[in-house]
């Protein structure tokens, strides 16, 4: 027994305990929360008999009340309905959209192919509650999209970007890229031979990609389509933003009932609702993708010959730059806006000047540091516990610590966020509206990249080196710290730069949890936002999305563009 009780026994229980306390015990609190209707603070019951009393009364009077509410509560039903509705539409559009450019990408010499797929990655950089509101500066009343469309002999507005059609437009647009990448995968690894032998019996082009390439990339397009579902689903930026009152969507709903009605119950059981559903369609994508086999491709090498008909590749070119066209439309819309002077129902500003990004270098440079300093913490967090998470499960078969590891990859941001909120708002630990819980939220949320990033390396290292160093009589933790940690670097580095921006963009963790004194430049933005600085939120939306570049740039360098 002695034998087994070392420092690194010690490393997995605390990594253990981190989980339990910050994401078991709030997702087990709120769904506890939604039966009783009040707050439930597990931790206190522990360590106060007074509030173990008050526990054990509150169970008494647990009811599926708020369960019954999704039906009879024309709010909450119709929150559920627009929700799945919005992402089931915005999945299929994608899914029909991309389909094209992921066969021009993957199977022909489409013109411009490099230059198309550096522009299909900029909405992968762009934070959603940016990207709408530069649909509300292209599409508003006083919208340059608007003012042309006017001229053009229109009335009204072109589209409402506060509405439905608004979050489908912004959703499909910057979302495509999620679909695009695993669709291009599909298509470039299926075999070409049996293109070629339908082709061969007379078959047309057309009739050989319906009925023959099409179906071989069917996997890739199923577990592409639920991806966007869950994505759409869990999206809190552009909902947030353009949003209408009257029309209800989860993910407002849930923050309106827990920051606008303090109403736990509501909350809760929306909570409960939004990470079932997420569940589930991570699992339908999760069985999509090992559950069927569609492999065509053997162990001969075979020479992929591109589709290089001149009319098909340059309509497919035309078509993709079209579609990535309007994300880039959407960035220089808010470069200009930040450097407009006055800009309304006119299709430039009236004059130029950098003065709002002076304000933001004075009296918001706190913003950015705040999102530096936040960012690194998370960041530190995320090596330590990942760097020896996948020393577990790749050296010890720690499936455990794995699975728990992919749980927030299935909690939506707003959905853990009120989970937080409600366990953490109370002593013993009463950490809401702190720094630290905050930086905890963000390790939590963003871990799942990090080990994906550091178990690839971990597995290629070989154990008789650290075996060797033990047999020197090095402790075990010391021989993963030593050695197997300086040769974990690359997947650290990989999956750091990835830690870093996803936090850099983070919306809903923000919103709900950042304290004043440590908001982040996300929160800063989406104030902005709302209370009418639009010139000034457009400067640090432009101040942060060069910075997710430059560390996109960084990442793409370190990882010689394979990460």
């Amino acid at each position: 027994m002695k034998g087994r009780w070392n420092g690194l026994s010690v490393v997995k229980i605390l990594i253990y305990l981190f989980f339990g306390v910050f994401l078991i015990l709030p997702l087990l609190s709120v769904f506890l929360v939604s039966f009783t209707g009040q707050p439930v603070n597990l931790l206190g019951s522990i360590t106060d008999p007074a509030i173990f009393g008050s526990t054990v009364e509150k169970f008494k009077a647990v009811s599926l009340e708020n369960y019954e509410k999704i039906f009879t509560n024309k709010t909450y039903f119709s929150a559920v309905k627009n929700s799945l509705g919005l992402a089931v539409l915005v999945a299929l559009i994608v899914i029909v959209m991309c389909i094209p450019i992921a066969y021009g990408i993957a199977r022909t010499t489409m013109p411009l192919k490099k230059t198309i797929s550096a522009l299909c990655t900029i909405p992968l950089i762009v934070p959603t509650f940016i990207s709408a509101y530069a649909v509300i500066i292209m599409f508003g009343r006083s919208g340059w999209v608007t003012y042309l469309y006017q001229k053009l002999g229109g009335e009204g507005m072109l589209i409402d970007p506060y509405s439905m059609a608004g979050i489908v437009l912004v959703q499909v647009f910057f979302f495509f890229p999620y679909a695009l990448w695993p669709m291009v995968a599909a298509f470039k690894v299926s075999d070409i031979s049996l293109e070629e032998a339908s082709l061969n019996l007379g078959a047309k082009n057309w009739f050989t990609f319906i009925f023959v390439t099409f179906p071989l990339a069917i996997p890739g397009v199923i577990s592409s389509a639920l991806l966007i579902f869950t994505v759409s689903f869990s999206d809190f930026g552009t909902p947030i933003i353009l949003a209408p009152k009257e029309m209800n969507l989860l993910v407002v709903e849930a923050y309106r009932e827990i920051a606008g009605f303090f109403n736990w119950g509501g909350a809760a059981i929306l909570t409960v609702i939004m990470v079932l559903v997420a569940a589930f369609f991570f699992w339908l994508q999760h069985l999509f993708t090992k559950g069927k086999n569609y492999g065509s491709v053997s162990g001969k090498p075979k020479q992929q010959k591109l589709n290089d008909s001149k009319g098909l590749t340059r309509t497919l070119s035309v078509y993709s730059f079209v579609l990535v066209l309007f994300p880039l439309l959407a960035m220089l819309s808010i470069l200009m806006q930040s450097l407009a002077t006055t800009w309304g129902k006119n299709p430039l500003p009236n004059g130029y000047t950098l003065d709002h990004y002076k304000t933001i270098f004075t009296s918001s440079l706190g913003n950015i540091q705040n999102s530096i300093v936040l960012a690194l913490g998370a960041l530190v967090l995320s090596v330590i516990i990942a760097t020896f998470v996948s020393y577990f499960v790749v050296r010890q078969n720690s499936n455990k610590l794995d699975f728990m590891t992919s749980i927030p990859l299935v909690v939506p941001g707003i959905a853990f966020g009120i989970a937080l909120i409600q366990t953490f708002n109370t002593a013993p630990l009463h950490l809401t509206g702190t720094a630290v819980l905050l930086i905890v939220a963000y390790t939590i949320r963003r871990l799942p990249y990090m080990v994906r990033s550091t178990m690839g390396t971990m597995r290629a290292i070989k154990q008789d080196i650290e075996e060797a160093a033990v047999n020197l009589g090095a402790t075990p933790l010391t021989a993963a710290v030593t050695i197997i940690g300086p040769l974990m670097l690359p997947g650290i580095a990989a999956g750091s730069i990835l830690v870093f921006i996803t936090v850099i963009k983070e919306t809903s963790i923000s919103i709900l949890l950042a304290p004043a004194d440590w908001a982040p430049m996300s929160l800063a933005i989406f104030q902005n936002i709302l209370r009418g600085e639009y010139y000034t939120a457009a400067a640090m939306s432009v101040v942060l999305v060069i910075i997710v570049l430059l560390l996109q740039a960084i990442a793409n360098r370190m990882s010689k563009n394979q990460l």
